[in-house]
């Protein structure tokens, strides 16, 4: 008996997942050949036989306008943040680093990794703990100065309100404590 029994995907899922798992094959060999897909086929069909991922709970709904502004805030983060690791690389300061312990509102374990995903891919940033059962990130920072911890933890929060925003149900905003309909 497991404690987190695994609830099949349907037919569906596996027709997406093998065909984008095959494309990324032909895609890494470079070449599109019959012998390509075949071989890109083949892995595909093992892989979600045998290595099948655990099914994730989605109770929210996509919110086009959500979704737009979290990515309009990702994009002028990533450039920001690029801009900035790359004058401290130029300037050759002596970065003071820090590692900020931040509880998420939300218990969801999408939520969680998705926040965590784009915390990660901002440069200077990166999650090196996650305990999903308390909702805890531990986000590394590059170049922080103490009176920067509160705004850099504000920060990751303003990251998952814009997922749950984008992604979450009116219940799950609410769970969160944050307000339906803004």
């Amino acid at each position: 008996m497991s404690l987190h029994p695994r609830r099949r995907p349907g037919a569906g899922f596996h027709v997406l997942t093998i065909a984008w798992l095959t494309a990324v094959w032909v895609a890494l060999w470079g070449e599109l050949s019959i012998a390509n897909v075949l071989a890109g086929l083949a892995v595909a069909l093992l892989v979600v036989r045998f290595l099948p991922m655990p099914s994730i709970d989605f109770h929210g709904r996509v919110r086009p306008v959500g979704l737009v502004r979290l990515a309009w805030h990702f994009v002028r983060d990533l450039v920001v943040a690029s801009v900035q690791v790359a004058w401290l690389a130029l300037t050759g300061r002596r970065p003071r680093s820090a590692v900020i312990r931040v509880r998420l509102r939300s218990h969801s374990d999408l939520y969680l990794t998705l926040t965590a995903q784009l915390c990660s891919l901002i440069p200077g940033s990166v999650v090196v703990e996650a305990h999903r059962h308390d909702g805890v990130l531990y986000v590394h920072l590059l170049d922080v100065a103490d009176a920067d911890v509160a705004v850099a933890h504000a920060d990751v929060l303003a990251i998952e309100e814009r997922v749950l925003r984008a992604l979450g149900s009116d219940d799950e905003l609410r769970d969160a404590g944050l307000e339906v309909g803004r």
